[in-house]
């Protein structure tokens, strides 16, 4: 039997000990919860499902994975792998999203546009407003996207921990300490059933870092091999490198310069598509080389890393521009638009090789894995070996992800090592402080 509750003639004493058993109780029932929770959904974040979303600097659509990690992705043996791809979905932004998007990369990009009933019309337009409109429109999409993948691979949506999902890039600045990715959470929560994280790059900030790359780390923990040093590179709208040393040497990663970014932009204007197919009609253009000498001279070639980059420093106005102060000083300013995708082509590879270059000069023969959309443009692919003739160029295929989909599974892991408490930057890579544990979580 229990012991009767003990009182006393003094009611403040009394009083005193009915709050204590109050909060007595209110601190077991708490303890009770806690222990549910990890019992229920932490004991298997781990190794349990997670969606993974990305929508690049090229705003060509949104991609999601549904995969699952090995408990321990350390042990790579070949009977265990350390991630398993389950599905995958892919869908084109809504043109007017993707309109907005793209305004409001640009500084003061949203004052062209025209509102209609049911967006922001104030005069002049407000870009405040014009990111909380598309924010919850992003938003509205994402979620689409998670269901129609879930719909697909026929998965309960409570049977997926977590979706880590970037957002939209619309600022990067980190000489000024600060990166805005475009999303609202809330609204993905509450259309899936499913806890979102995101806002990946702040807190690498916080702590001294560029907030970028954040995929090295990732890379990192699928790619690595003890036998060999594997260099990844990367092809979205910019380009990056990640070397992962044989040895024991902190991993190697910054972005290069741009890469689909330019292609697509300049694809767009002039032949009315979304990117140029396999690169064919860059291939059909002779490189400009005073122009590719021009571009090279930009001051971010130069910079020593950790360095990021994106449409801040490259993008189609200053293209523009550059190509208006080459006309003013060649002798011979007869080219066409195709001339000036090969030369963009030609300005991908070559600032992307040269970095590459500098870490396997003492190296013996292996392999550059590329990934992104970039590794599906077979010309570009072509003027990659070129400049690494010593090294074989394929894509990270070989390495058991098709190129496609190693960004959005890096975000899948990023939203894993979140619920884990483990870190996901890597200090040598962003110039970060110290490593640290990334991103927000919005609960279902």
């Amino acid at each position: 039997m229990a012991n009767p509750v003990q009182t006393t003639n003094d009611p403040e004493s009394n009083q005193i000990l009915a709050s204590d058993l109050l909060a007595a109780d209110e601190s077991a029932h708490y303890a009770s919860l806690t222990d549910a929770l990890e019992q229920t959904v932490f004991e298997s974040f781990d190794d349990g499902l997670y969606i993974g979303m990305m929508s690049g600097t090229s705003l060509d659509g949104m991609d999601a994975v549904l995969c699952q990690f090995a408990a321990d992705m350390s042990h790579k043996e070949q009977t265990q792998q350390p991630m398993q791809l389950l599905a995958t979905y892919s869908q084109d932004f809504p043109p007017r999203l993707r309109e907005v998007l793209l305004a409001l990369c640009r500084p003061n990009g949203i004052q062209a546009l025209t509102p209609s009933a049911d967006e922001p019309n104030n005069q002049p337009n407000s870009e405040l407003d014009w990111f909380g409109w598309a924010s919850k429109a992003y938003g509205e999409f994402a979620s689409e996207v998670v269901n129609n993948l879930l719909q697909q691979s026929n998965t309960d949506s409570e049977s997926v921990l977590a979706i880590g999902c970037h957002g939209q890039t619309v600022r990067h600045r980190p000489q000024m300490g600060f990166s805005l990715q475009l999303v609202d959470t809330n609204v993905i929560a509450e259309r899936t059933g499913i806890s979102v994280i995101s806002d990946f790059r702040r807190r690498d900030m916080a702590v001294g870092g560029q907030g970028a790359p954040l995929v090295p780390a990732f890379h990192q923990a699928l790619f690595s091999d003890s036998a060999s040093t594997r260099i990844l590179l990367n092809l979205g709208g910019i380009a990056n490198i990640t070397v992962l040393p044989a040895n024991d040497d902190p991993v190697i990663g910054y972005d290069t310069g741009p890469a689909n970014l330019l292609l697509d932009a300049w694809a767009k204007q002039h032949i009315d598509k979304d990117y140029d197919q396999d690169g064919a009609w860059a291939q059909s253009g002779q490189v400009i080389e005073p122009l590719l000498n021009q571009l090279l001279e930009h001051p971010f070639f130069a910079q020593p890393h950790p360095k990021s980059t994106g449409r801040e420093d490259f993008n189609l106005s200053w293209l523009k521009s550059e190509l208006q102060a080459f006309d003013k000083t060649a002798t011979d300013t007869r080219y066409s638009a195709a001339d000036v995708q090969a030369t963009l082509t030609e300005l991908t590879a070559i600032s992307a090789c040269d970095q590459i270059n500098q870490f396997i000069s003492n190296q013996k023969q292996s392999s550059v894995y590329v990934c992104g959309g970039g590794a599906l443009n077979r010309y570009l692919m072509t003027r990659l070996q070129a400049h690494l003739p010593h090294w074989a160029v394929t894509t990270t295929t070989e390495l058991g992800l098709q190129p496609t989909w190693v960004e959005s599974v890096a975000f899948a892991w990023l939203a894993r090592q979140t619920l884990m408490g483990e870190t996901g930057n890597l200090p040598a890579v962003t110039g970060a402080k110290k490593g640290v544990v990334l991103g927000q979580v919005c609960f279902a």
